[in-house]
């Protein structure tokens, strides 16, 4: 009987093994992680942008309309709750995209704007500031691009034979993509350069 047991036990753990259940469960965690780094990111920007408005309110008649769009867009992308439950709802991640993305649009428009103040651009607080900034799209889009793979990578795996099988059995469904409207755009990390105009 002992013996039957043992045989079961060792022909149970071969088929688990066997049906990549393992390696969801890996691939998962790779996702979760690769998100954490995005939501990491993307709170380093957001708070960055307090210290960014302060510094240029300071400057007079600055464009008032600009400002309120950057303080608007970071409340409302910020007002999203990130838990890691969003990267299995594809309306959620939807809405958390567009939050960001129009953060984005705000914050070039503002980078564009300062272009016309001379003394915001020979501030050494804002350019250290802008210097920052840059740094952190940077990363983000780093971090944008790790969670792309890592999310491919298990969509892959969930929907191969046999594993599906043993996806289905425990629940585990594709994930939802990180894309963007632009994202040849966003591929490339923003060039911000207060001496010549471009961006």
């Amino acid at each position: 009987m002992r013996r039957l047991f043992a045989l079961l036990a060792v022909g149970l753990a071969s088929l688990l093994a066997g049906c990549g259940y393992n390696e969801i469960q890996a691939k998962d965690e790779a996702v979760k992680a690769a998100w954490a780094e995005v939501l990491s990111q993307y709170q380093r920007r957001a708070d960055l942008i307090p210290n960014i408005v302060n510094t240029v309110k300071g400057e007079a008649n600055f464009e008032q309309e600009t400002l309120t769009r950057v303080v608007e867009a970071r409340a409302r992308a910020t007002s999203i709750q990130a838990t890691p439950e969003l990267i299995n709802d594809p309306a959620a991640l939807a809405r958390f995209q567009q939050a960001q993305g129009e953060l984005s649009s705000a914050l070039s428009r503002l980078l564009v704007v300062v272009e016309n103040y001379p003394n915001l651009k020979t501030n050494q607080g804002f350019q250290d500031l802008r210097t920052q900034l840059e740094g952190t799209e940077n990363r983000i889009g780093i971090a944008r691009n790790r969670y792309i793979k890592a999310t491919q990578e298990y969509n892959v795996l969930v929907r191969q034979f046999p594993i599906n099988l043993t996806a289905m059995v425990f629940g585990y469904k594709e994930k939802p993509q990180f894309a963007v409207e632009n994202e040849a755009g966003l591929k490339k990390a923003p060039t911000v350069d207060f001496g010549t105009g471009k961006k």
